[in-house]
């Protein structure tokens, strides 16, 4: 079994953000981009881990009550309704439209963590979020 840790980081917010991805407790994967926010950082990580497990069993901790709730619920009825929800646009659509079918088809269980209590794999995946959005701060917006 593969253990994830996820977290996404932007400031301001938006603006630059980064993402993270720890694997067994070591850092796997980080990115980030410019012009975005951290609601689409928590996602991308999430995207990560995902590809990274493939087929493996794999646990995905992540601090993001949201991301667990469009993808586990309600994307369902979204979906079904050709991508369309009561009371306006889904936000954040492409990334919405790339997770879920990676999920639905892994062998994968997202878990919620409280950010920012002293869990150790969810500090390590924030302070590397931190440092991948400082990363590309420095690079020049495209």
């Amino acid at each position: 079994m593969i253990v994830y840790y996820t977290d996404g980081s932007c400031e301001p917010n938006p603006g630059t953000g980064g993402f993270a991805v720890i694997k067994n407790m070591e850092v796997c994967q980080l990115g980030g981009e410019h012009n975005t926010t951290n609601i689409r950082m928590e996602g991308q990580a999430i995207i990560a881990a995902l590809k990274d497990a493939r087929d493996e069993q794999a646990q995905i901790y992540t601090d993001s009550e949201f991301w667990i709730n469009v993808i586990t619920k309600w994307s369902i009825p979204w979906e079904k309704n050709g991508w369309k929800k009561k009371g306006g646009e889904i936000k954040n659509l492409d990334i919405v439209r790339e997770v879920c079918p990676l999920y639905r088809q892994s062998q994968a269980t997202l878990i919620w963590v409280r950010g920012h209590n002293n869990d150790p794999g969810n500090e390590l995946a924030d302070q590397w979020a931190n440092r991948a959005r400082e990363q590309q701060q420095k690079r020049p917006s495209v």
